[in-house]
């Protein structure tokens, strides 16, 4: 017998409809089973941007200050100032580890920022509201952002922070199933 047309495939595709059937297959969970398990999602962090970001802005700053008059030495000492805020958040993805997001069924671990120290454990009590922001984001996150509001403050986790869409989309999904709104 001859192989089957690369046009149709009906060989092709009959063989792997086959191979699959052979093996055994695991079984699905359901989007339910998968919210009320425990949840972990590690934050990713952009460390060479972030010091891009700060090496350019100390350059420019500099030659603003060294060549232009009082103006330019004005905004140069701000482009000055808002890389070294810049440069410190270079060095906090040196000295910590971008944190993750835990949700268990009666504790929940929140980082307090990118490469923070000392994360937040919460009860499942103390958790008020998760929800997304995707059009009112403030000018300096990328949307969607993750807010999560608890009595202890609210946590804000943008979608750069996230190594996908499904991380930040599980995870409110996660909190919002143990406040019961799932």
């Amino acid at each position: 017998m001859s192989e089957a047309s690369p046009a149709t495939g009906a060989e092709a595709s009959a063989k792997a409809g086959a191979d699959e059937a052979s093996q055994p297959s695991k079984p699905k969970r359901s989007r339910r089973e998968a919210v009320a398990g425990p949840t972990s999602v590690s934050l990713e962090h952009s460390r060479w941007r972030t010091f891009a970001w700060a090496a350019a802005g100390l350059f420019i700053g500099a030659v603003l200050v060294w060549k232009l008059g009082s103006v330019g030495k004005g905004v140069g000492v701000v482009l000055i100032g808002v890389s070294l805020w810049a440069g410190r958040s270079f060095v906090l993805t040196l000295m910590n580890e971008p944190g993750s997001i835990h949700v268990d069924q009666d504790e929940i671990t929140l980082p307090r920022g990118l490469c923070r120290s000392a994360p937040v454990t919460l009860t499942v009590k103390d958790l008020r509201h998760a929800y997304f922001l995707r059009r009112a984001v403030p000018w300096t996150r990328t949307g969607p952002l993750l807010v999560v509001e608890t009595d202890r403050g609210v946590f804000q986790y943008p979608r750069d922070w996230f190594a996908t869409d499904s991380d930040q989309r599980r995870i409110a999904a996660a909190l919002n199933h143990r406040l019961g709104r799932l």
